[in-house]
C-alpha cells in the first residue's frame, strides 16, 4: 500500500537536495486546464537526473506515490491525482537544456523540461525542422509529450511524438538509470525499450532526457482553405492531394462550421476567409523542396478538385501572413471550444473511410440524448477528430451535467463499433482509466498490468493513471 507525503518527507529530502528544488506554491501544480481534477501533494522540481533518481529511489523505499509534471497542458488528468494517499508531484520544469545538436545526423538532444517552442527554435537555428506542433506548444514540455506519445497537425507527414524520438534517458521507479539517449536508426539489439517508454504516461519510469530526430526545414511552405461539400468528399479531396503532391503534404485539417460559429460568438478574433462559411472545410499545409512552387501545385489541386465537384470555393495563402491567418483559425478553436464549455470532449479516431460515417451517425445519436451544437474538427489525415459536444446557445454546460456521462458513452460506444480509438492523441490519464477497461482487448491489458508490475513493483509512478485498480504490495 502506498503511504502519502507528508511535511517529513521533503525535511528527509531536503538532505540530499539543494533548497531551490522545493515549492511552496503548490497550487498551479494540483489542478489541470479544464477544471475537473484536482489534487493534492507535495511539489519537488529537480535539476538534473541524477537528483530525479535520489528522489525517485526515496519514494521507493517508503511507498510514496510519484506524479510526473511536465507543462500541465494535459486534458485526461493524467498530472493530477485527485485520489489515494497525497503524492510527491515532480515537476521537470528545471531540466530545460538542450544538452546537444548534432546538424549532420539530425538529431538534437533535449532535456524533458524542454519547452516544445524552444526545441523548435534550437532546430532552426541549425538549419533543421522539429516538426512535432500543436496548441500548446508554447508551453508543453518535451517529456509529457513523449509520455503521452502527442500527434499535433503535422503526423500525416512526420508521425507522433514516437517517430521523432531516437533514444530516451529514463529514471526507473528504483532510482536507477537507463542511459539509452542513442543516435542510432538501427539497434535491433532486444527489446524496443524506447516505445515502451513512450506513451506510458509515467507509469513505468521518469523520461529525463530523448534524442530527437530532425526533418530538413521545407523551403516553399503554402497553406489553403478550401469549401468541401461534405466530410466524404474532403475524404476523397484527401486521397487526391496524396496522389498530387505526396509526402508534400504537412497537415490536412477537416474543420466545421460551427468552429468558425464559436469564434464569431466568444472569440478569438479572425479573419473570415469566406463571404458566406461553409458547412466544411479543409485546411491544408504542404512543404515542398527547392524548385516546386506551393502556390502552383495549391491551384493545379483545386481545378482539378474543382472540376470533380470536391470543393466549392477556395483561399490560397499567397504570403506568410496569409498562411498564418488560416492557422490562426484552426489554432484558434480550441480556445473557443474553452469559452463555451463543453458538455463533453472527446479525442477519438476511427479508420479514414468510417470519418463520414461517424459524423452522420453520431449527430443522430446524440439527437435522442438531447439538443446540443456539435463541434468537430481534426486531423482528417491520420482519422483523429475532436468530436466536442456543447449546449445550446444561451445555456452553459452546467445545464447538462446531467447528460454528460451519457454523451461520452454514446460517442465512445460508436467509436468503439467503428473500429476506432476512445483515446488518439491526448493519452488515457485518469479520465479513460474506464475506458480502456470497457474497450481495450483483454489480453492486451493483461500484458500491461505484467509489465506495470515487473517495471514498477511497489506501485509508485503515477499511480491510477492508464491502468485501473493496479495493487501491486
Amino acid at each position: 500500500m502506498l503511504t502519502p507525503a507528508t511535511p517529513d518527507t521533503l525535511a528527509e529530502l531536503k538532505e540530499t537536495l539543494p533548497p531551490d528544488s522545493f515549492r511552496t506554491d503548490t497550487a498551479p501544480y494540483l489542478t489541470e486546464p479544464r477544471g475537473r481534477w484536482a489534487g493534492a501533494g507535495m511539489v519537488v522540481a529537480p535539476r538534473d537526473v541524477d537528483q530525479v533518481a535520489r528522489i525517485l529511489r526515496h519514494c521507493n523505499d517508503r511507498r510514496i506515490g510519484v506524479v510526473p509534471y511536465g507543462g500541465g497542458t494535459g486534458l485526461v488528468g493524467g498530472q493530477v491525482m485527485g485520489q489515494g494517499p497525497a503524492p510527491l508531484v515532480l515537476s521537470l520544469e528545471r531540466m530545460t537544456a538542450i544538452r546537444a545538436t548534432y546538424p549532420s545526423e539530425s538529431v538534437l538532444v533535449a532535456e524533458a523540461g524542454a519547452i516544445l517552442a524552444d526545441v523548435q527554435k534550437a532546430a532552426q537555428d541549425i538549419g533543421r525542422l522539429f516538426p512535432l506542433s500543436l496548441a500548446s506548444e508554447g508551453s508543453a514540455r518535451i517529456g509529457g509529450l513523449l509520455s503521452t506519445n502527442a500527434g499535433g497537425v503535422n503526423v500525416l507527414r512526420y508521425g507522433n511524438a514516437r517517430a521523432q524520438c531516437l533514444g530516451l534517458e529514463v529514471v526507473r521507479p528504483d532510482g536507477t538509470i537507463w542511459h539509452g539517449l542513442t543516435r542510432l536508426r538501427k539497434d535491433n539489439t532486444g527489446y524496443d525499450l524506447r516505445d515502451l517508454m513512450i506513451g506510458a504516461e509515467g507509469t513505468l519510469g521518469i523520461i529525463t532526457a530523448a534524442a530527437l530526430r530532425l526533418a530538413p526545414q521545407p523551403t516553399g511552405v503554402g497553406a489553403a482553405m478550401l469549401a468541401v461539400p461534405s466530410p466524404a468528399a474532403a475524404l476523397d479531396l484527401l486521397a487526391l492531394a496524396q496522389d498530387r503532391l505526396g509526402d508534400g503534404i504537412s497537415a490536412f485539417e477537416i474543420i466545421g462550421r460551427q468552429g468558425l460559429d464559436f469564434l464569431t460568438e466568444v472569440g478569438p478574433a479572425f479573419k473570415a476567409p469566406f463571404a458566406d462559411t461553409p458547412d466544411w472545410m479543409v485546411l491544408i499545409d504542404i512543404g515542398l523542396p527547392t524548385g516546386l512552387a506551393p502556390d502552383a501545385a495549391l491551384e493545379a489541386l483545386f481545378e482539378v478538385a474543382l472540376a470533380r465537384e470536391l470543393v466549392t470555393d477556395g483561399v490560397i495563402a499567397r504570403s506568410l501572413a496569409d498562411r498564418d491567418a488560416l492557422w490562426h483559425i484552426r489554432e484558434s478553436i480550441p480556445e473557443a471550444n474553452r469559452r463555451i464549455g463543453s458538455v463533453s470532449s472527446h479525442d477519438i479516431s476511427v479508420p479514414l473511410s468510417q470519418v463520414p460515417d461517424f459524423i452522420v451517425e453520431g449527430g443522430k445519436r446524440l439527437s435522442r440524448i438531447g439538443d446540443f451544437r456539435i463541434n468537430c474538427f481534426g486531423h482528417l489525415g491520420d482519422g483523429n477528430l475532436h468530436y466536442n459536444v456543447f449546449p445550446l446557445r444561451g445555456q452553459s454546460r452546467a445545464n447538462h451535467e446531467d447528460k454528460r456521462a451519457a454523451v461520452k458513452t454514446c460517442v465512445h460506444d460508436l467509436t468503439h463499433e467503428m473500429a476506432g480509438s476512445v483515446s488518439a492523441e491526448h493519452g488515457v490519464g485518469r479520465l479513460k482509466v474506464g475506458d480502456l477497461e470497457r474497450y481495450g482487448d483483454p489480453v492486451k491489458l493483461a500484458m500491461m498490468r505484467a509489465i506495470k508490475i515487473a517495471l514498477d513493483p511497489h506501485g509508485i509512478m503515477n499511480p491510477g493513471a492508464v491502468l485501473k485498480g493496479l495493487t501491486n504490495d
